[in-house]
């Protein structure tokens, strides 16, 4: 009885599960239409999208995006974000994934190929508000520095980490969990830390 009882609830979730699956679906591609994203072939999103801004968004072919609790429950954000303010742009290359995580554009935003992005991670090309308190409180927000961000083909960015202004993940470099990146990291080494350092050089 009981193992029945069991059976019939794994059916109900799996329908329960599917029902929610054709709806993120439909509200994707309506989001994406509504705010011109351009998508490639065969891109998976698993959960609700979230795209803020009126700036330019590219979605490379198979890249695979997570947006949920159930989609990756390794704790912290419940959606991936994509937000381009002003006329910021961001282009995610072929078959990268990415996982509950946070884009934030106000110049450009660019991840190669088959780059790995953990949950939660930040990846901001501005400092949104001025440094100094002047241009900051009384001029409103005057001089915000912003740089682009680049994230070479086959990165890997650890779950929790922050990726600043100006940076570029060199290719096939490794930023390990909970990293706060301010400088370029070369191509094939990993680094660490807040602020990031380099840890050692990886054998290809």
């Amino acid at each position: 009885m009981r193992n029945m009882l069991r059976g019939s609830a794994d059916k109900v979730k799996a329908v329960l599960i599917g029902c929610f699956s054709v709806f993120d679906k439909l509200y994707n591609a309506l989001v994406c239409k509504y705010r011109k994203v351009s998508r490639g072939a065969n891109v998976r999103i698993r959960g609700k999208l979230c795209v803020c801004g009126r700036g330019s968004i590219t979605i490379g072919d198979g890249v695979a995006i997570n947006t949920c609790r159930r989609a990756n429950p390794i704790g912290g954000d419940t959606r991936t974000i994509l937000n381009t303010v002003q006329h910021g742009t961001i282009r995610i290359g072929a078959r990268s994934g990415l996982s509950n995580c946070t884009i934030v554009s106000r110049e450009s935003v660019t991840i190669g190929e088959d780059v790995r992005i953990g949950g939660s991670c930040r990846i901001y090309d501005t400092d949104f508000h001025a440094v100094s308190f002047e241009d900051r409180i009384i001029n409103g927000d005057h001089n915000v520095v912003s740089k682009p961000v680049v994230i070479k083909d086959g990165a890997f960015i650890g779950a929790f980490s922050i990726i600043l202004k100006g940076v570029t993940v060199g290719k096939h470099s490794v930023v390990g969990a909970g990293s706060v990146v301010t400088k370029n990291s070369p191509d094939g080494e990993v680094w660490g830390g807040n602020p990031a350092k380099f840890i050692k050089k990886l054998e290809e």
